[in-house]
């Protein structure tokens, strides 16, 4: 459990409260680099890296077969004889704490520099849980060693997954191998058909065959008793005494297949109070996305349902921080976005002022701020397009970003005026309005900016610690910028009380 001394000193030290805190005064980068592999950088500007990721496009022209292959997976475990209710007994007594990672495995520095924190915050917790995309970009059982066994190689306790789109373009063979210690799918080879599936499938990228060997040696990284877990499927429940945690897969495009849902439906009519952790968050910048079940509904008529008795919903998927405390009925559900863990960071500055919901923009929370973000990416691109007139400190951000949302800067600020450079700054970076609504700066941050990465601080990655009692759930959102001074002292960017009873 996080002491209430930790507490204190985290929300002290977080980029709520100073540039300090958000890693702009970076005096020293931290220990993770001493962990990293020495291989390649990992990127997403790679031409081959961008090949191998193409079942994401093929799924939105052609369909997206997530939903059969997941049946095959499903009536192959149960045919091994595992529960075919899909729980997983937890023994952890009545008050208990885990992690939550979203998002974590491209195999660099942005992943690695969550870790130390990790470990520090993590000390003894019960468990950790990957809410989406363990392995960048493929899912491959053949990249786990530096993208899962390694970086997680101390922390003590068992870790549980579900999988994101990028596990699946492997066919979900690697993460069912390694999580479900399943064996491989029989190939299925129905020919070549004219049609929408027979053109998906000219295409689609084969799951590649795991190297046994390899992944055994691998594994050895994590092969202590307490390190061992074993999960009946993608999706599964585990059974804790006051709360049950409900791990939903979905796939590569966010729909749910029939045997999943009524799973889901079933599972959720257990009276204990829930919390739902999935592939893809409900609530995303100021977006509704309820996720379609097969036979009707989404899987957010199943949180909202009061009988299920949801008091939270987290997913992954997106690559930062944000929470939703959604008015439904005479209660509130906190949707988190968690996706912060190891991928490149997903841009706050381009989110606008949120309505979604019926929420009030002053109880939206974000990390990194939206400031820190339009910040960052200004620096980004000063530096590698040779515009130094791009760059925008981060007070200046603050100050455009209060203007453009129309809050108060959630940290002080000096006076700063906005100039007509800081404004098409903005412009082009998708932080402010273009005129005649030239869709230019989004366009922009939407297809260069967020196949970017970088292996410096700060990198403005997070986790999440969640504690539970009979009485209350609580979150709290941590941040990893990869300088020593937060390694030694965790920021605290956000926690929410729960009550469970």
């Amino acid at each position: 459990m996080v002491d209430t001394g930790q507490a204190e000193r985290g929300r002290e030290a977080s980029s709520r409260v100073s540039k300090e805190g958000a890693g702009w005064s970076c005096a020293q980068t931290g220990t993770f680099t001493n962990l990293l592999p020495s291989k390649e950088t990992f990127s997403w500007l790679n031409p081959r890296t961008i090949w191998r990721s193409r079942n994401e496009v093929l799924a939105i022209l052609f369909g997206d077969p997530s939903g059969q292959v997941r049946a095959r997976w499903v009536g192959s475990q149960r045919d091994r004889g595992v529960d075919p209710s899909f729980r997983v007994p937890m023994d952890v007594g009545p008050e208990f704490s885990f992690l939550v990672l979203g998002d974590t495995g491209e195999g660099d520095a942005s992943q690695y520099a969550v870790v130390p924190g990790m470990l520090k915050i993590g000390e003894g917790t019960a468990f950790a849980v990957v809410a989406s995309d363990v392995i960048y970009p493929t899912g491959s059982g053949n990249e786990y060693e530096d993208k899962f066994f390694r970086p997680y190689q101390d922390y003590p306790a068992p870790i549980y997954a579900i999988p994101g789109n990028h596990d699946w373009y492997d066919g979900l063979g690697g993460f069912m191998r390694v999580f479900c210690d399943a064996p491989a799918l029989e190939a299925e080879n129905e020919g070549f058909k004219l049609s929408p599936s027979g053109l998906r499938g000219l295409l689609w990228r084969k799951p590649e065959k795991i190297d046994e060997a390899r992944l055994a040696r691998a594994r050895e990284r994590r092969a202590r008793p307490g390190q061992r877990a074993v999960q009946p499927a993608p999706y599964w429940a585990m059974e804790t005494p006051g709360l049950l945690i409900v791990g939903v897969d979905t796939g590569i495009r966010g729909d749910i297949d029939r045997e999943q849902a009524d799973w889901l439906r079933t599972v959720s009519r257990d009276p204990r109070p829930k919390l739902l952790i999935t592939g893809k968050p409900i609530y995303t910048r100021n977006d509704h996305k309820p996720s379609k079940l097969a036979g009707g509904g989404t899987i957010d008529d199943i949180v909202t349902d009061p009988a299920h008795n949801y008091v939270a919903a987290i997913g992954g998927d997106v690559h930062n921080y944000q929470r939703f405390p959604i008015k439904v009925g005479d209660r509130t559900i906190q949707y988190l976005v968690a996706g912060g863990s190891g991928a490149f960071m997903h841009a706050t500055h381009t989110i606008p002022r949120v309505t979604v919901g019926g929420l009030d923009e002053d109880d939206y929370r974000c990390y990194p701020l939206r400031g820190d973000s339009l910040s960052f990416y200004s620096r980004l691109y000063s530096d590698r397009l040779r515009m130094r007139w791009l760059y925008l400190t981060p007070d200046e951000s603050a100050a455009l970003m209060s203007r453009q949302i129309g809050n108060t800067p959630v940290r002080d600020i000096p006076p700063v005026p906005i100039t007509r450079r800081m404004r098409w700054a903005a412009r082009i970076l998708g932080g402010w309005p273009m005129p005649l609504r030239l869709p230019v700066g989004r366009t922009f941050h939407r297809y260069l900016s967020e196949l970017s990465d970088w292996d410096t601080p700060p990198f403005f990655k997070s986790f999440l610690h969640v504690s539970v009692t009979p009485e209350v759930l609580t979150i709290r959102c941590f941040a990893a910028t990869g300088c020593l001074q937060q390694e030694i002292e965790p920021p605290i960017e956000d926690e929410i009380s729960i009550p469970l009873v």
